[in-house]
């Protein structure tokens, strides 16, 4: 996993959260550079240089350039040895420089370059480092330089982190389950389709990487669902009984035109009354059936 992370060059970008941080991912990274001879810049902002050294051991530790930015960042002291440009000195002076072999730069962190410096020049910036992987000559090794940005991408936008995220050729976004870590790699080889990877890992004291397989999704049983009677607690009942139902069938309903009211209707009887309308004309009633509207005077 570290020689893939590795094999680019450009810049690599840790993206961590609270819950999953990325310092430990980023110091195994350290230390797989150092075992490879390289030389390795420590921009340190966020932690003080004693903290970020813990956990390497001597010969680690010897190899690791480290540029305190944490002590005394705008360079109150006035330090000779201090940079009074700050990090972008410190970065542009890196960008110049044409080592014997191949170097690696750590940023810890790009939050905090981000929240003290304008987007636009850090971006620029690591563009430019970025642009350091060639130009060697026939009979030299190719130098290589690798960038490992800190990025805790809860503190900022989706413009500042999109921006950074563009830059980047590898891109590694860590989260978990289940108390253990995974690393989803987003690799940008040049002139190919990106390639995305996802490993599952445990950091060792030491910063070595133990790779550990896809942990088991926890298989929770359903609880039994029980059936609500919906008509429980109703003022009426919505069910009949067999009785109930069998008067409901036989009751004839006063709306229903059954044959009996019918035959009674059309053959009345010889004791039953029989009912006559008389109508006596108006002197205002219409009886031109030519000019049934006569009388609307249109």
């Amino acid at each position: 996993m570290l020689d893939s992370l590795l094999a680019l060059g450009g810049l690599v970008l840790l993206r961590d959260t609270v819950e999953w941080e990325g310092r430990s991912l980023l110091k195994a990274l350290i230390k797989k550079s150092a075992l490879c001879g390289k030389q390795v810049h420590i921009l340190g902002c966020e932690v003080s240089e004693e903290e970020f050294r813990e956990g390497f051991d001597s010969d680690i530790n010897c190899r690791l350039i480290y540029h305190d930015f944490f002590r005394d960042p705008l360079n109150w002291s006035k330090n000779v040895k201090a940079f009074p440009g700050g990090p972008l000195e410190v970065l542009r002076a890196l960008s110049k420089r044409t080592p014997p072999s191949s170097v690696t730069i750590v940023l810890d962190s790009l939050s905090w370059l981000l929240l003290h410096l304008p987007c636009t020049t850090l971006c620029q910036t690591l563009h430019a480092l970025s642009q350091q992987d060639s130009h060697s000559d026939d009979n030299s090794p190719v130098k290589k330089v690798h960038v490992l940005g800190l990025l805790h991408e809860e503190l900022h936008g989706p413009g500042p982190v999109g921006a950074l995220c563009s830059l980047a050729q590898t891109e590694v976004t860590l989260s978990g389950m289940l108390g253990q870590m995974s690393a989803h790699i987003l690799l940008r080889k040049p002139q190919q389709r990106p390639t995305h990877q996802t490993r599952w890992f445990s950091i060792l004291p030491d910063f070595s990487l133990n790779l550990q397989q896809v942990p088991a999704q926890e298989s929770h049983p359903d609880p039994p669902i029980t059936q609500v009677d919906p008509t429980t607690h109703l003022t009426f009942n919505l069910r009949l009984s067999k009785k109930e139902r069998e008067a409901k069938d036989s009751l004839t309903l006063p709306f229903q035109f059954s044959s009996e009211k019918q035959q009674a209707l059309l053959h009345p009887g010889p004791g039953q009354a029989t009912s006559h309308i008389f109508y006596e004309p108006d002197a205002y009633d219409d009886l031109d059936q030519e000019d049934p509207d006569d009388d609307l005077d249109i």
